[in-house]
């Protein structure tokens, strides 16, 4: 049996179910409930998105934290054995790191699951599977896709649960 604070890394497609089923995990833990968003508002709709999601999760006793860019110093911060974090989502975080100049992904994605055995919180990772489709037509698309791709491998290497939810049924990959 695996402790209740090794790292679970959740993939699945959009709308997939892989958050609902992040959640219900965390909420398994009995640990204090706590969310680490990554995502930004690029427009009006994501906007009124994330205020939603946000006063839903209030609602329901989680604590809010967002960070779009240092994931790292974030764990950090919030670490505590009593909690569980859920990172919701990896694939945000890797658009945002993109989107900013002068960042090393791949430092940042190493220096990201590096840090995983070492915390004392309990710690769910949630992320968009990409590389299941066709290549993509232009550059970017191709390099998130790869970014994506090569930060999952890390992380799925470093936790001791690795799911896979489509239709909103998880299928155990790992642990």
């Amino acid at each position: 049996m695996q402790s209740i604070h090794s790292p679970v890394f959740v993939l699945g497609g959009a709308r997939s179910g892989k958050s609902r089923f992040a959640e219900q995990v965390c909420r398994d833990s009995g640990l204090a409930l706590n969310y680490l968003a990554t995502c930004r508002a690029w427009d009006d709709e994501m906007g009124a998105r994330i205020e939603a999601h946000k006063q839903d999760r209030a609602s329901h006793g989680w604590s809010t934290h967002e960070e779009p860019l240092d994931l790292v110093g974030s764990l950090v911060a919030i670490d505590d054995p009593g909690r569980v974090v859920l990172v919701d989502c990896l694939t945000l975080w890797v658009t945002n790191l993109m989107m900013q100049e002068g960042r090393d992904i791949a430092a940042e994605s190493g220096a990201l699951a590096d840090l995983l055995p070492s915390l004392k919180a309990r710690i769910v990772l949630v992320s968009n599977e990409v590389g299941l489709g066709i290549v993509p037509e232009n550059g970017m698309a191709r390099a998130f896709r790869d970014h994506a791709g090569r930060l999952h491998q890390l992380i799925a290497a470093k936790a001791a649960e690795v799911y896979f939810v489509a239709a909103g049924l998880p299928l155990k990959m790992k642990g």
